[in-house]
């Protein structure tokens, strides 16, 4: 696997040449600009496979970078190895891992797919799988599973509501208003241009309509169900600055 070429915070898509892949690429290239930071991209490849098509594969990627945003900073990686580990080192140092939902099969979408969805749980780092979603429906912001040992789940979620200049709606169980309320004691202080809301309910029914769902790892299980791109965020990772 190559590291060399692998920088410090980036955003890493995981990229197999489906359509699935694609929607990650342009979410991830949107989340890299906002958040000022460089993007991998990383695609796994089989062994013994002829390189040629990797190699197009990573093309296309990277001049779809430079035409979306002509000044964000593009890597690319190739990688042989169990995807889990894989996903696991390179997540290490990353800001972000992003993946499809469905690649173009087990060993040939080595990031993506159901691989993909079973290393959320383990990920050192958040990792967002953009959900296929109906793109005329009317969105409501982002959405985040609060309670008990969620703080770092819903600062995420506060951080990318302001980066994207959307309300927030926070998710409560009906018998845990005080881990609610001490998993978001003093975000409104920290990010006063964010509008909050709390509802009780079901993720995937609120999914629907919302730009963004933030779970934490233990809730990684939502990730199937959800209607709309689903960010899972280690239990131990706050907010970061850009």
């Amino acid at each position: 696997m190559e590291t060399t070429l692998i920088p410090a915070g980036t955003v890493l898509v995981g990229l197999d040449g489906s359509a699935s892949s694609e929607r990650a690429l342009d979410w991830a290239i949107d989340h890299a600009v906002r958040e000022h930071r460089q993007l991998t991209l990383v695609h796994g490849l089989e062994p013994m496979h002829e390189h040629s098509e990797a190699r197009e594969i990573l093309r296309h990627a990277r001049e779809h970078c430079h035409g979306v945003a002509p000044g964000l900073a593009v890597h690319e990686a190739l990688w042989t190895a169990d995807p889990r580990a894989v996903l696991h080192q390179l997540g290490t140092g990353a800001a972000t891992v992003v993946v499809g939902s469905h690649g173009r099969g087990p060993v040939r979408s080595l990031l993506l797919g159901s691989v993909g969805l079973s290393v959320t749980r383990h990920a050192p780092c958040p990792v967002v799988v953009v959900r296929p979603y109906h793109p005329g429906v009317v969105r409501n912001g982002v959405l985040v599973h609060a309670g008990e040992r969620s703080r770092p789940v819903v600062e995420y979620a506060y951080r990318q509501a302001a980066l994207r200049d959307l309300p927030l709606t926070i998710l409560r169980s009906p018998d845990d208003a005080l881990g609610v309320a001490e998993a978001v004691a003093g975000l409104s202080e920290k990010f006063p241009e964010v509008r909050t809301r709390t509802v009780s309910g079901d993720v995937a029914h609120e999914s629907a309509r919302m730009d963004l769902v933030v779970v934490g790892s233990d809730d990684a299980g939502v990730v199937g169900h959800a209607q709309c791109p689903v960010a899972v965020v280690p239990l131990g990772v706050a907010a970061s600055p850009a």
